[in-house]
C-alpha cells in the first residue's frame, strides 16, 4: 500500500493553521511580556508602596478587560501596547538621586581630582573590619606614574553565569587601588536580581584598598567565592584605564545613574570606557560570570595554563582568610598564583 501525497488544499490548510498558531503565539507572548514588565515596574518603582500595589493590580485588571472585551487579536495587542507605553513613559521619567538614607558601606561617594600624574581620591574607603558595616573614609594620593599593571577579581555568590567584577591597579611595593562599581542600596534594601531590572538601585564607584573591598567578601560575608587574575595590560594601558575609572567615578559623583542587572552593571560599565573601545564584543560581557573565560580566550590573562587549571589556582578565599588583618594582605593573596611576579621584582 503506497502513501499518498496530501492534496494542495490540505497542505494550504495545514500551513494556514501553522501561521495562525504562530501569530497567536507572537501576539499573546508580546502581551504577556509587556504586562509582566509593566506590572512589576508599577509594583517596585512606584514611590508609595501601597499605591504601587493598587496600580499593579489595576493594570492587570485593565489587561484582562481588554482581552475579554476586544474580539480581534490586533485590537487586543494595540490596547495592551498602549497601556505598556503609558507605563514606560512614566517609568522613563524616574530620576536617580544621590540623596537618600544609604547603607553604611555606600554612605559616601568617591571623587577623584586628577591633575597631570597626581590623583587625589576623596572618600577612599579603608575599613579594618571589626564587623561588616564598620566603615571609614579618607583621602588617598596616588602618583599615576607608579601604576604598572591591572588585576581583576571575580566574585560569585550564586549562579556561575553572574559575577561581580572588581578591578585593581598595581602601584608596586604591595600597594593596590581597587575599583568596585556596585549597587547603591538604601537602608533596608537587599540586592535582588529581579529588582535589578527596575529602578531600585543607583550605581556607585567604590574606591578602596583590597583589605577592605576584597576582604569584606572573603572573610566577613558568607557564600561568596573570589578569583584573582593578573592581566597582560601594559603600564600605559593601565594608566589610561585608571583615568577612565576616575572619569566614571566623577560622573557618578555628579550625575547619579540607575543600575540595571543587564545593561548598566559592574562589568558592562567597564566596556563603555574609551580605553576599552577596541575590545571585541562578546555575549559574556552580559553574562559576566564567564568574563574570565572570555579574557583568557582573547589572550588577556597572564599565566600559561589551561583555563580550568588557571581558574582553580585563582581561587583566593582560603588565602584571604589566612592573611586577614596582615598589612601585606594584597601580597599574601597573590603568592604562588600563576601570572604574578613577586612584589619584589
Amino acid at each position: 500500500m503506497s502513501a499518498q501525497n496530501p492534496s494542495p488544499e490540505a497542505a494550504d490548510q495545514s500551513l494556514h493553521i501553522v501561521l495562525r498558531i504562530c501569530k497567536a503565539t507572537a501576539t499573546y507572548g508580546t502581551i504577556g511580556l509587556c504586562t509582566t514588565w509593566s506590572t512589576l515596574a508599577l509594583y517596585y518603582d512606584c514611590q508609595f508602596p501601597r499605591l504601587g500595589t493598587v496600580a499593579a493590580c489595576s493594570y492587570l485588571l485593565a489587561t484582562i478587560a481588554i482581552l475579554c472585551l476586544t474580539g480581534r487579536r490586533v485590537y487586543q495587542l494595540l490596547g495592551c501596547m498602549a497601556c505598556w507605553i503609558l507605563v514606560l513613559s512614566w517609568w522613563l521619567t524616574l530620576e536617580p538621586s544621590n540623596s537618600a538614607d544609604w547603607q553604611a558601606d555606600v554612605a559616601r561617594t568617591a571623587s577623584i581630582d586628577l591633575v597631570g600624574t597626581d590623583a587625589t581620591i576623596h572618600n577612599f574607603r579603608q575599613c579594618d573590619y571589626q564587623s561588616e558595616f564598620n566603615y571609614k573614609w579618607s583621602d588617598r594620593h596616588v602618583d599615576t606614574r607608579s601604576i604598572r599593571g591591572v588585576d581583576f577579581f571575580m566574585d560569585y555568590w550564586g549562579s556561575p553565569w553572574i559575577a561581580h567584577t572588581i578591578v585593581s591597579f598595581d602601584l608596586g611595593d604591595g600597594q593596590h587601588i581597587a575599583f568596585s562599581i556596585e549597587t547603591r542600596k538604601r537602608m533596608g534594601q537587599s540586592y535582588s536580581a529581579l529588582r535589578g531590572f527596575f529602578r531600585q538601585y543607583t550605581l556607585i564607584s567604590v574606591v578602596s584598598e583590597e583589605r577592605d573591598v576584597v576582604r569584606l567578601r572573603t572573610n566577613y560575608r558568607h557564600g561568596e567565592d573570589l578569583y584573582l587574575y593578573h592581566t597582560r595590560a601594559t603600564p600605559a594601558f593601565a594608566r589610561s584605564l585608571f583615568s577612565n575609572y576616575a572619569d566614571q567615578t566623577n560622573r557618578l559623583f555628579n550625575h547619579p545613574q540607575w543600575y540595571n542587572a543587564i545593561t548598566h552593571n559592574c562589568t558592562t560599565q567597564i566596556f563603555t570606557f574609551k580605553t576599552m573601545k577596541n575590545q571585541p564584543h562578546d555575549w559574556r560581557i552580559l553574562l559576566n560570570g564567564r568574563a574570565d573565560e572570555m579574557e583568557y580566550e582573547q589572550g588577556e590573562l597572564a599565566g600559561d595554563l589551561p583555563f580550568a587549571e588557571l581558574k582553580r589556582r585563582a581561587y583566593i578565599n582560603a588565602a584571604a582568610r589566612a592573611a586577614d588583618k596582615d598589612p601585606w594582605f594584597s601580597t599574601k593573596i597573590r603568592e604562588g598564583r600563576p601570572g604574578f611576579a613577586s612584589e619584589a621584582e
